[in-house]
């Protein structure tokens, strides 16, 4: 009997209110488009100043839908554009879910490159285009329209939620983060979902389970205190330019390993499963290749694509400027030369601990004919989800309820520096449930999202809150 009731009790709802709930998305699918294309009509360019008001309406919009299903809604102003804060709570000791998003959007240029106007919305066939479609005013949709179907639908919510939605994603998120250490209590959960990331592929979902970290720098080299004569000095004094560039050649060596001392030290090797489940992924070097338009794949000896992109460090130059740049020739030493440097980070490197390896190493192979500057920019550091999380466990069968096949794992080359903000305030991991495509054109023209996909995602969303219960 105990077992039984065991059973019962994890499982929650009865079947019976999970297919009216169904039932209410089914029956409102249009409804559900008509409420994404209102909201893809605000052009809320967080970016550009004269967009402001534009901003503040989309946040009052999403006030006005929290509160349209009974959630008490909050507009809280900020230095600069608003949050928009919402929560639904029970009297029973229920997991609570802070679900984040953000509902400002990329600037549009260039205009002309658009087929349609980017923010009125338009179909065709499976696809709806407008600007934050996909990125992410659609995602973060899924989540408030799987809460309607529950509500609407007559049946309680098995979870309590906090919805976190930001104006400023698109512009580093400083008010955000000035929110959250401002309000612990108010953000107090068990776990963060956000949808802002991809499926793997069409018809393959994915829980993105790590993130790589970043660190940023810029190095500046100086030689003569001013332009030279590079006939009358040339070969007597050292060329910053010349010197920079020897710098940058000593960052890698022949298999592309970053010779910076102690780069390693701290890197978390991939898993025996995690290499399983990458090499078993539909991929292919020629497919990728094609997309970015190079001629051949490159990268740290010894690992895959795959590998290289999600789970190895990286030391990249983003660009190098100094010396003459306009038409014609000019014959001078540069007086100085400068390179701009970002090192994406995987678990556990910490970014103060490599922009001082960083600084070190430079200083070490500078040549005495010149001096060096490094300006150390900060980071964020790299993010990772245990497998065995209550979140990732949870997911892996609502994806599968939601798309009707198993999800793959996958982890994401880039960085979402918030998530790192949600462990160190809040202690909180977070899962990353994108329902987006890599191809869905986010901060491009033509932007885009899979109303199939939007469909399943507020399904799988209904069945993440019955899981995570």
């Amino acid at each position: 009997m105990r077992n039984v009731l065991s059973h019962v009790l994890r499982m929650g709802l009865p079947g019976g209110d999970m297919e009216n709930v169904q039932k209410y998305i089914e029956a409102n699918k249009q409804n559900f488009v008509n409420d994404l294309i209102e909201l893809l009509k605000y052009p809320s360019i967080s970016a550009d100043p004269a967009y402001a008001q534009d901003v503040i309406n989309c946040a009052e919009h999403v006030k006005s839908k929290f509160e349209s299903l009974g959630l008490k809604a909050e507009v809280h102003k900020t230095a600069g554009h608003p949050i928009v804060y919402a929560e639904y709570s029970q009297p029973e000791n229920k997991r609570t879910l802070l679900i984040y998003g953000h509902y400002d959007v990329q600037p549009v240029d260039p205009l002309e490159l658009w087929n349609k106007p980017p923010f009125e919305p338009h179909i065709e066939g499976d696809t709806i285009y407008a600007r934050g479609a996909t990125d992410d005013k659609g995602q973060f949709l899924i989540h408030l329209l799987a809460v309607e179907a529950y509500l609407k639908s007559g049946t309680k919510l098995p979870v309590n939620l906090k919805f976190l939605i930001e104006g400023e994603e698109e512009t580093a998120s400083d008010n955000l983060e000035i929110f959250i250490k401002d309000n612990h209590d108010k953000l107090k959960a068990d776990g963060v979902v956000v949808s802002d990331t991809a499926m793997y592929a069409k018809s393959i979902p994915a829980i993105t389970y790590g993130l790589r970290g970043i660190a940023a720098a810029e190095i500046k080299v100086t030689g003569p205190n001013r332009d030279l004569h590079s006939g009358s000095f040339g070969g007597a004094v050292a060329n910053p330019v010349t010197e920079l560039a020897r710098i940058i050649a000593r960052f890698h060596d022949k298999d592309y390993r970053v010779q910076i001392d102690g780069f390693y030290d701290d890197v978390r090797d991939l898993e025996k499963w995690e290499q399983e489940m990458f090499a078993s992924l539909p991929y292919d070097d020629k497919e990728f290749l094609q997309s970015t338009g190079s001629i051949a794949v490159s990268g740290e000896k010894g690992f895959t694509s795959l590998e290289r992109k999600w789970a190895r460090p990286t030391c990249e130059i983003n660009g190098i400027y100094g010396g003459y740049q306009g038409e014609g020739g000019k014959t001078i030493i540069p007086s100085w030369a400068g390179t701009k440097v970002t090192m994406r980070l995987v678990p556990e490197q910490d970014p103060d601990d490599i922009l001082d390896k960083f600084e070190a190493f430079v200083k070490k192979i500078t040549s005495p004919g010149v001096t060096v500057e490094i300006i150390k920019q900060g980071g964020a550091r790299p993010a990772i989800v245990e497998r065995n999380n209550f979140m990732v466990t949870g997911s892996v069968i609502a994806l599968e309820k939601g798309f009707g096949t198993k999800p793959v794992f996958i982890r994401e080359g880039g960085s979402i520096p918030i998530v790192n903000v949600f462990r160190q305030e809040l202690g909180l991991d977070t899962l990353l449930l994108g329902f987006g495509q890599h191809d869905d054109n986010a901060h491009s023209p033509n932007e885009k999202f899979s109303l199939s996909d939007f469909h399943k995602g507020i399904i799988t969303v209904m069945h993440l809150f019955q899981e995570l219960q």
